[in-house]
């Protein structure tokens, strides 16, 4: 859902999914932006837009680009830009010249005709403003409430894609690298869930360790309008390369759910996506999830992603589950020959989706963790919190590899429903 609560309309995804993959790639800052700007303009079917970035020191809006001009800055209050940016709200105006709020003297230097425009704040997930994002000119009409819908969508992903070149930039500036890579882990780590969702009845708690300062695992726990989106990916390798992977994966996913996508649909768009960008040696193991607290059942599609574990709190036993498809990017898929698993998850269970970094850790002696050591900590620690129990994974993990180097990235992610 948007701000203003209304539905993104139901269009095609394979735009809005291109727009996701080609944000989350590595761009400078003004290769961005005009990224930014061609994407606005192809999904708003508009004839121009323009974006200000928000200077925090100087309180300033500074226009970076726009074809045919050079940089202006103007005070962060002013104008249509300066509401937008100040509110935080869109701003759809249809008759620009109607507006006092809306200053024609650029018109008037380009000999351009404004018609309409809508405004749109690029604020980051933690709610920081990045800047102010201008479109102008529907090129059949004004902008309506859809138009304002998927141009939110679109602005939240612009935000974030912003907001991580300007972090980039600021970190590798000048940095050998080492410092090139600490920069990389930073961004990568900033795409991770600030906080777990707090959802009644249930303790989620996800965590991630590279074995490089990069890696290529990731992991998300987010409230959607479908449920809450539980994932875990994990591309081939560790390093920068299969950390850029997983991010626009997990962003391709958090924009088909936003639109209204439902799991077999968003798996599928998202695996072709990522088929077309990624090389042919490349793929990723993910289990995409959605949990409905309401009726308690966590719904699945694991690409290539297993054992996932069931530990059923009735019984002290574990029920594990395989994967329903290939990898992602392995193969375009037209349809999954698999339905989505569906868990029932009764008080005091908990699923476990583990990376093989954890099963796969060897010891001196070259022998593997693996899944029955696993089974034995979650099982010792079921009555306990996730952020424990996660903890006591690692402890057990460091135990046994006896001072072995880790030579691959961990991460898990636990949903427990809370009760007997």
């Amino acid at each position: 859902m948007s701000a203003n609560g209304r539905a993104p309309p139901a269009r095609d995804l394979e735009p809005i999914l291109a727009v996701a993959a080609k944000l989350a790639a590595p761009f400078d800052l003004t290769t961005m932006l005009a990224a930014v700007v061609d994407a606005a303009k192809h999904v708003l079917e508009a004839d121009r837009a323009t974006v200000w970035l928000y200077d925090r020191d100087a309180h300033e809006l500074v226009l970076r680009f726009s074809g045919d001009m050079a940089e202006l800055r103007i005070p962060a209050n002013s104008g249509l830009v300066g509401t937008c940016a100040h509110t935080r709200q869109p701003i759809n105006v249809t008759d620009c010249y109607s507006d006092p709020r809306f200053d024609p003297s650029t018109d008037r230097r380009t000999g351009y005709r404004t018609r309409c425009m809508l405004t749109l704040p690029l604020v980051d997930h933690k709610g920081g403003l990045v800047g102010v994002m201008q479109v102008l000119n529907k090129a059949d009409g004004v902008f309506d409430a859809d138009d304002e819908a998927l141009a939110q969508v679109l602005a939240a992903q612009c935000a974030v894609a912003l907001q991580r070149v300007q972090m980039t930039q600021a970190l590798i500036e000048g940095e050998k690298m080492r410092q090139q890579l600490e920069a990389a882990r930073i961004v990568q780590m900033s795409t991770l869930p600030a906080s777990m969702p707090d959802i009644a009845g249930y303790d989620l708690y996800g965590t991630f360790r590279p074995a490089d300062l990069t890696g290529g695992d990731t992991f998300d726990l987010a409230v959607t309008d479908q449920g809450v989106l539980v994932m875990l990916g994990d591309a081939t390798g560790h390093g920068i390369g299969p950390a850029l992977s997983v991010t626009q994966m997990q962003a391709m996913l958090r924009m088909a759910f936003r639109l209204g996508a439902d799991l077999a649909t968003a798996f599928i768009h998202v695996n072709n996506r990522l088929t077309e960008i990624l090389a042919e040696d490349r793929f990723i193991t993910a289990f995409i999830g959605l949990l409905d607290p309401a009726t308690h059942e966590l719904r699945f599609h694991s690409g290539g992603q297993a054992p996932i574990l069931h530990f059923q709190a009735a019984g002290g036993a574990f029920a594990t589950h395989q994967p329903t498809s290939f990898p992602l990017a392995a193969m375009p898929l037209s349809s999954l020959k698999k339905p989505a698993v569906g868990i029932w998850v009764e008080p005091g269970d908990i699923i476990a989706v583990i990376s093989d970094g954890i099963f796969e850790y060897c010891n001196r002696d070259g022998e593997e963790f693996g899944e029955e050591r696993v089974r034995q900590a979650i099982k010792a620690h079921a009555g306990g919190t996730m952020e424990r129990l996660a903890q006591s994974l690692f402890d057990a993990v460091k135990t046994f590899a006896e001072g072995a180097p880790q030579e691959d990235d961990m991460t898990i992610v636990l949903v427990k429903r809370k009760g007997s």
